[in-house]
């Protein structure tokens, strides 16, 4: 929520923006992570020895534009990054619900162009320590935080860029992907109606998945009747990774549970895990073309 800062120079002119997209890049977006104050270094030592990487030093600050107070860190992992808050009071209403937060170049302009897309602000900008931050609603009650900040990162891009996991009804599944891709730039990639039932934890029947790829990484959406088993839909985010069985013997290894085994489909072969904590991750790996 803190952690990613500006790219482009102040200068950048507003028509520029809009001309191509609001994005910064995948390496600076992030998935926000809530777990108790007693879970956050069980949590960090969990995720970090499952895919590698860093921690920055973990700061005790107020980051809702009402009092609160939190620990937060950011972990940088070749598969992904992640905003890690452990909230010491009451957490401010809307926070928690938002699944991540994307880097902006411009804020105004960013929301600007969220509101003609079809967004709802549902948190106002207002300033941080080191920038400004918003938090959007989507058709279909997608919440994602906006942010911006002032002094330029050098982060280095992904090894495998993970994937936002959207999960919306058919009543408003074609209005959240006309809004975000409008948004976003995006491409939609595919969009399979008859998607196998088992990559949402069901052992008959089709579901409907769209792939779209932009300037802020991947996202897939998985559109469904709501009728589904734990812990799908409770998953914000998939990792990417070379060697699922390797993967999984680490995050079992440092803590984490397997909840469900390693399913094939759709030229991958995923599997989802629980980390102290509490957060759900759908981890995958892509399979050789035969």
């Amino acid at each position: 929520m803190r952690h990613t800062l500006l790219i482009l120079s102040l200068a950048t002119p507003l028509s520029a923006l809009a001309a191509t997209g609001p994005a910064v890049g995948p390496q600076y977006d992030t998935s926000h992570v809530y777990v108790a104050p007693a879970d956050v270094d069980p949590f960090v030592h969990s995720f970090l020895a499952t895919f590698g990487g860093t921690s920055t030093a973990q700061v005790v600050a107020d980051v809702t534009p009402t009092p609160s107070s939190t620990t937060s860190q950011l972990l940088q992992t070749p598969s992904g990054t992640l905003s890690l808050f452990g909230f010491k009071t009451p957490i401010p209403y809307p926070f928690g619900a938002e699944r991540n937060g994307y880097l902006v170049k411009d804020m105004d302009q960013a929301i600007e162009q969220a509101r003609k897309a079809g967004a709802d602000v549902i948190v106002a900008p207002f300033p941080d320590p080191i920038g400004r931050d918003a938090v959007v609603q989507w058709p279909g009650g997608v919440n994602m935080q906006l942010y911006w900040h002032t002094t330029a990162p050098h982060y280095t891009a992904f090894e495998r860029v993970p994937e936002n996991r959207v999960y919306v009804s058919a009543d408003r599944a074609p209005a959240f992907i006309k809004a975000f891709t409008t948004f976003s730039h995006g491409t939609v990639l595919s969009d399979d109606k008859h998607a196998p039932g088992v990559e949402i934890g069901r052992d008959t029947g089709t579901y409907e998945r769209v792939r779209i790829r932009s300037d802020f990484g991947r996202m897939t959406v998985l559109v469904t009747d709501g009728h589904l088993p734990f812990p799908y839909g409770r998953d914000t985010t998939g990792y990417e990774v070379a060697d699922l069985d390797a993967t999984l013997n680490k995050a079992t290894g440092s803590g984490a549970t397997v909840l469900v085994t390693p399913v094939a489909s759709d030229g991958r072969k995923a599997a989802m895990v629980q980390f102290p904590g509490g957060y759900v991750a759908e981890i995958h790996q892509t399979l050789a073309k035969q």
